[in-house]
């Protein structure tokens, strides 16, 4: 059997599942999580668990490739398709993770988008948390919902199902995954209290996220994802 492509990739996505089922920002299996080297998709493998995930295990796709061939001894995620989609037409995005967490999943049950209630909206590239309508796991239909959701935008919630944050890397994108579980936990607070969060006007979102641009540690990279 050749050698797996990206060794150290394939580990630090396994990590990063680890990661996200160690802090409650997922459980199970029901999360994946995808990394973009050049043409090559790495994506997690359907229903093994995260603690059982060897190298590899990680399944490779040629995102320019046959739609749907894959290379690996397992069947990659059933969610593999809103990975693919979205790499073919966003250049930007080299990393995706997608979870279960529990307040994002709970404002996507009552179709709800994220307004700008916090100026870390911002990090998401406009001035809302676009809810994707539902469809079905792993369809066609719910990969152009996801793809619609997350035009001009680097995360989204799932109609009924969970959120995806997008990244330059993987690191990106699990920072982005941490800070949409805790923007759509205030918000759910913010119901609860009754009363209505005061929105930030949009040209104070888009102050927010080109003052981060131009210097904001994490915020400020491009796609590295190459090696």
């Amino acid at each position: 059997m050749p050698t797996p492509s990206h060794p150290q990739i394939r580990r630090d996505i396994i990590a990063a599942c680890l990661d996200m089922n160690n802090t409650g920002l997922n459980q199970g299996t029901s999360g994946n999580i995808s990394v973009r080297c050049n043409n090559e998709m790495l994506v997690t493998p359907t229903s093994l668990p995260y603690d059982e995930t060897e190298p590899e295990d990680i399944v490779s796709m040629q995102i320019d490739g046959e739609y749907g061939a894959y290379d690996g001894r397992r069947k990659p995620s059933t969610e593999w398709r809103f990975h693919l989609d979205t790499y073919k037409v966003r250049p930007d995005i080299s990393a995706m993770v997608h979870t279960h967490s529990i307040y994002a999943t709970t404002l996507s049950m009552l179709r709800l988008d994220i307004p700008a209630c916090h100026y870390m909206v911002a990090a998401f590239g406009g001035p809302s948390i676009r809810c994707a309508d539902y469809a079905i796991f792993g369809s066609a239909e719910l990969s152009e919902n996801v793809v619609a959701a997350l035009q001009d935008r680097t995360g989204c919630l799932m109609g009924t199902h969970g959120m995806i944050a997008c990244g330059a890397d993987l690191k990106q994108a699990m920072w982005r995954a941490r800070e949409l579980e805790t923007l759509a936990h205030q918000y759910y607070l913010t119901l609860q209290s009754g009363r209505d969060a005061v929105i930030l006007a949009d040209e104070h979102v888009y102050e927010v996220r080109d003052k981060m641009k131009s210097g904001y540690g994490i915020w400020n990279q491009e796609p590295t994802q190459d090696s």
